[in-house]
């Protein structure tokens, strides 16, 4: 990706920093970012089953037009945040575009875990590690769309409800009802593959 040439960057390596950074013109600040953040959310972007080259020309276009309307983007308070729901809304822009689907609703949505997805987060006391994702991945795919995303976003990448809510577009108290009825439903499902274990294994 290429960004016209403007004022190095000074040994800046805090988000808010850099981000201030590219937005009075340096170009490397920006590119910083797109370095920082370019695995997140390709791995995020992937999550909508749409083809690679998709998610990485919509990558691509995030960044060109932040540049491209840098003087008129406010500071924000968290850049990941900011980066995740602009990728978002760029993948269901394009997909409509397509006319693959009328609405967000019918939006496919991988239920792999990431590779660096840390199974203490969501779950614990599992006899290994190989054996609890591959528990966690039968009980995501079993879940309804937007509590398997509201739950990525909440123990995969962090987010707070708030920043949930308006990545996904909705209000904090459906996230809230999201994280709980997938986690519900996940303990329920969960307690009762440990009864079976114990009776019958």
């Amino acid at each position: 990706m290429y960004f016209p040439t403007a004022a190095p960057v000074n040994a800046i390596t805090d988000d808010a920093a850099l981000w201030l950074a590219f937005r009075t013109g340096d170009n490397k600040a920006l590119g910083t970012l797109a370095e920082r953040y370019f695995v997140t959310l390709k791995r995020y972007g992937l999550k909508f089953m749409v083809d690679e080259t998709i998610v990485d020309d919509c990558i691509q276009d995030l960044f060109l037009e932040l540049w491209q309307n840098r003087h008129k983007i406010n500071q924000t308070p968290s850049v990941k945040f900011y980066l995740l729901k602009s990728l978002r809304n760029s993948i269901i822009g394009h997909l409509r575009y397509q006319q693959r689907f009328a609405s967000e609703e019918p939006l496919q949505w991988d239920t792999g875990m990431p590779d660096h997805f840390n199974a203490e987060s969501l779950l614990i006391e599992q006899e290994t590690l190989d054996g609890l994702i591959t528990q966690v991945n039968s009980q995501m795919a079993t879940l309804p769309k937007r509590e398997r995303e509201a739950l990525y976003l909440r123990y995969f990448e962090n987010l707070s409800v708030i920043e949930i809510a308006e990545v996904m577009g909705v209000n904090r108290q459906s996230v809230s009802n999201f994280l709980q009825k997938a986690l519900a439903r996940i303990r329920d499902r969960w307690l009762v593959t440990m009864v079976l274990n114990l009776f019958f294994f």
